[in-house]
């Protein structure tokens, strides 16, 4: 039985289906009836909102999660993998998003860990490193094998993961978020490589938000929705507008809806001011944020944007300058200082700096809050539920109930929790670090929707993006920053992408 698609491509054969897929945890059906075809040599994405299903039918395919209901064929035969190694001896091998390998070993261990070839009772290390060399000469990386992963970027360390997962007689190569990480010039290369071993046959499966990326190297498209499978699409036949449509049940109207601040003209009371800011990581920093002002903070990785949001939060230490908030001068010397001057921080990592995967979203949106006031003045559990329950509402946060542990959320809602906790201290200031990375067009619509209305109320906030199109939509004034410093100011209808590129570029 073969997978009803659109666009049958002559010539390739359908290495892998899954009909019906179910499955249900406590609350939450996470799949209905999904289906799933890749054929050999194609490059397949499969795309959908923050809690569409996509990473639930990942790790039923993977054997992390066993399926309720369904049928997944490989190569003809039916499997239904019980582990990783289970699916990995079927022939489908994953790369997530963090590089899941050793970085304390050598490249090359890491390469033939648990499959190294022998020399009678020992290991060949000989082999082993002269069979790694070949390898990544496929991926045109000439590298010492023996030095350990973590001597490497990110970018090589996913080379690697790739190489392996290959070498490993796959035939279905899972790629999780592989892009996130990577520079331009890093994400080319890696496409070059993919393109690769989709001419060799293999069937590859592309997880991912970056909707530009997806018709640069795909062949086809699987959209899901709400645990639903929407279609399959050949990717040249499926124009980007309808494919959001798509994805978010409607039309592209939710994002362009979103009223732009850059054409107010107006002028903002100032909040907060920092002079000559210095820590280890910046210098010399002067910054102004007005009251009910979306502020900026544009440059690209590592030119110090995340260190000033720090600074300005107290996470970092000042080593020298001032800090002003509404004329006084502050010592923020630490968060709890931040906290308590009413300044709020949603970290650039929310799952490393943000949530506590294995507390609920009552205790994730009340923790801030606890803080702030002290130990000495607890919040009932009738005050905590009231205010979960509002911003659970006023965020439309997708949960059975207040009690769900936050980890079970998907990426767009576990940012809207971080959100809730920040509101729930009724901040002044809410600086927000990458709030729309990794999740979903709605889920970013949302958001950005959300900051503009913040700041329509009154509430000031900073923004930071790596995507310069949600800058330009959310931003009334811009700080750009290269090289630790701040090279250029933008204001109203200043802000565009064309001019924060010149003036990263140092043309402006």
């Amino acid at each position: 039985m073969a997978l009803p698609v659109s666009g049958e491509a002559m010539g390739k054969r359908d290495i892998l289906y899954m009909t019906d897929i179910c499955k249900t945890f406590p609350g939450v059906k996470a799949l209905d009836h999904v289906r799933f075809g890749l054929r050999e040599g194609e490059i397949h994405s499969l795309l959908g909102e923050n809690g569409a299903g996509k990473s639930t039918l990942i790790k039923v395919l993977t054997g992390v999660e066993q399926k309720d209901f369904g049928t997944i064929m490989m190569d003809g035969k039916e499997i239904s993998p019980q582990s990783p190694i289970d699916a990995q001896n079927s022939g489908i091998s994953t790369v997530y998003q963090e590089v899941n390998l050793c970085p304390d070993l050598s490249v090359a261990e890491n390469v033939f860990i648990g499959r190294e070839p022998k020399k009678g009772r020992h290991i060949d290390w000989k082999k082993v490193n002269e069979r790694t060399r070949e390898i990544l000469k496929d991926f045109d990386l000439d590298i010492n094998v023996e030095e350990r992963l973590d001597n490497y970027p990110v970018a090589i360390q996913q080379m690697i993961a790739i190489a392996r997962a290959v070498d490993v007689n796959a035939k279905v190569l899972i790629l999780d978020e592989p892009t996130s990480s990577l520079s331009a010039q890093e994400v080319k290369k890696l496409f070059d490589i993919m393109r690769m071993l989709r001419d060799r046959g293999l069937g590859i499966v592309f997880v991912t938000h970056f909707l530009d990326q997806v018709y640069e190297v795909s062949d086809r498209i699987t959209v899901l929705r709400n645990g639903t499978f929407v279609g399959t699409y050949d990717a040249d036949k499926l124009p980007m507008l309808e494919l959001v449509g798509k994805m978010i049940g409607k039309d592209y109207d939710s994002l362009e809806a979103i009223p732009k601040l850059t054409n107010t003209g107006k002028e903002y009371k100032e909040l907060l001011r920092i002079e000559d800011g210095t820590t280890g990581e910046i210098s010399g920093i002067n910054v102004s944020i007005g009251e009910g002002e979306v502020t900026g903070f544009s440059g690209l990785l590592g030119s110090g944007r995340s260190e000033l949001a720090r600074l300005i939060f107290g996470a970092d230490k000042k080593t020298k300058g001032k800090t002003f908030i509404k004329g006084k001068e502050k010592d923020i010397r630490n968060p709890l200082d931040a906290i308590k001057n009413d300044i709020a921080f949603c970290p650039e990592d929310r799952k490393k700096e943000g949530i506590v995967g294995d507390l609920t979203i009552r205790e994730n949106i009340t923790i801030a809050l606890q803080s702030k006031r002290g130990l000495l003045h607890k919040i009932s559990r009738k005050e905590a539920d009231e205010i979960t329950e509002k911003l659970i509402k006023d965020l439309a946060i997708k949960t059975p109930s207040a009690d769900q542990k936050i980890k079970n959320l998907s990426g767009g809602n576990q940012q809207k929790v971080l959100l809730a906790r920040w509101l729930a201290t009724d901040p002044d200031l809410l600086i927000l670090d990458e709030p729309t990375r990794g999740i979903d067009i709605g889920a970013k619509a949302e958001i950005q929707k959300i900051v503009v209305d913040l700041a329509s109320k009154g509430m000031s906030c900073i923004f930071i993006s790596s995507e310069l199109e949600e800058m330009e939509r959310c931003c009334s004034k811009m700080f750009v920053l290269n090289d630790k410093k701040i090279v250029g100011q933008l204001s109203g209808d200043e802000i565009s992408q064309s001019a924060i590129m010149k003036q990263i570029a140092g043309e402006e």
